[in-house]
């Protein structure tokens, strides 16, 4: 995995000639003349090969053993999948780009926001082609958290797939009042030293970024990255940190990796809270007996980011027309909802249901409800939107800076 640090400086070397080699390959294979249908018979036999994040073993399912079976069913598609996520994706596209590889190794992407943008940077993504899929006039592109990637117009170079808000996870047989506020949860943690920690990884990044926008106030950060709004507000968040730090697991000496071991360490009982960027995981997490029947999941009052997660084609993808296919299979309306479900995955759907068949609409309306987490209603009051992907860049470098190395 590429540190930030030394990404950022590869895209100041290569941005140039990478700009300048890419454009014409944008345009290679363009599928605007062609028809759904001779894109479906071209897709045919093709081999996609999908590079995504397999941290979850209920996504794993979801994807090995529904997704997979059922594109080669309908589509005649085989569907590999490889575990990585953004850095890692956007070495193998930069490496290949920079090579003149016509043909890469990747033909499908999972990403968001800080990957996106770094992608179109080198001109990575091939696009617009939302709009060839028809499965995308059920999208609900009117919801500003699905049509913008961290503030960034998706212009059809990305599918929306799944949108979900960050909570806060606790264990209600020892925290029966979890801490609403950020003065009360500092006060929390001074009283349960080494119950909270926070990841140095995605969630941990939406952690700080939700506390920096409840610093600055809705509506502040928006926009391109400000500098000196970022130094003014991102000041308040690392004292807020360092006042936590002394009373964090470990002393605040070591910070875990990612997520999946800040989940071990609260099954374990080391930590009183854990946290996730999916509002249902808390569900998913009782329902396959990893979680205590005693967690639950909340946000804090100021509120929590809410996104979406999108799936991109390369533009050097060596099977675009079976790429189109398997995006437009997974946001059916079939594969949403069975996406959707608290037993399967709990992935907030992004098809609005007022532009859904009746008979799906009414599919949704009897999905069985969550038990642990409050409800999606209840936490789009709590919605913050996502900063621009410079913010989350620089948190990453800050948080190493001003807290890890000190």
């Amino acid at each position: 995995m590429i540190n930030n640090r030394i990404l950022y400086t590869v895209f100041s070397l290569l941005l140039t000639a990478l700009l300048a080699g890419c454009s014409a390959r944008e345009g290679d294979q363009n599928f605007e003349n062609l028809s759904w249908e001779e894109i479906s018979e071209r897709a045919r036999g093709q081999t996609v090969n999908l590079m995504m994040w397999m941290g979850d073993p209920n996504i794993n399912d979801y994807m090995q053993n529904y997704v997979v079976p059922e594109v080669k069913q309908q589509y005649g598609i085989d569907l590999n999948i490889a575990n990585g996520q953004g850095n890692t994706i956007v070495s193998i596209l930069m490496s290949e780009l920079e090579a003149g590889k016509q043909e890469g190794e990747l033909d499908l992407v999972w990403i968001n926001g800080k990957t996106f943008y770094q992608l179109r940077q080198i001109k990575g993504l091939y696009g617009p082609f939302l709009n060839k899929l028809p499965n995308s006039t059920y999208i609900d592109l009117d919801n500003p958290f699905i049509k913008y990637d961290f503030q960034q117009p998706i212009n059809g170079y990305e599918v929306p797939w799944g949108n979900v808000q960050f909570t806060m996870i606790y264990d209600s047989a020892r925290v029966p009042n979890p801490p609403r506020t950020r003065e009360a949860l500092v006060n929390y943690v001074k009283q349960h030293p080494g119950s909270f920690t926070i990841a140095n990884d995605f969630s941990g990044m939406t952690f700080l970024k939700s506390l920096l926008i409840g610093m600055a106030g809705p509506g502040t950060l928006d926009g391109e990255f400000n500098k000196e709004a970022y130094q003014t507000y991102s000041s308040q968040l690392w004292k807020y940190i360092n006042r936590l730090k002394p009373y964090l697991w470990k002393d605040g000496e070591t910070f875990p990796e990612n997520v999946a071991a800040m989940h071990q360490l609260f099954v374990n009982g080391e930590l009183h809270f854990t946290m996730s960027n999916n509002d249902s995981e808390v569900d998913n997490k009782i329902l396959e007996g990893f979680f205590p029947k005693t967690a639950r999941a909340y946000v804090l009052e100021d509120g929590t980011i809410q996104n979406s997660h999108y799936l991109g084609i390369p533009v050097n993808a060596p099977h675009k027309a079976a790429s189109m296919v398997v995006n437009n299979f997974l946001i059916s309306p079939a594969a949403q909802y069975r996406k959707a479900r608290p037993d399967v995955w709990g992935d907030g759907t992004v098809l609005a249901m007022d532009k859904l068949p009746g008979k799906w609409e009414e599919q949704f309306q009897r999905m069985p409800q969550r038990k642990y987490a409050p409800s999606r209603d209840s936490l789009n009051n709590h919605a913050l939107q996502e900063l621009a992907p410079k913010y989350m860049i620089q948190l990453y470098e800050d948080f190493r800076t001003h807290i890890i190395q000190q």
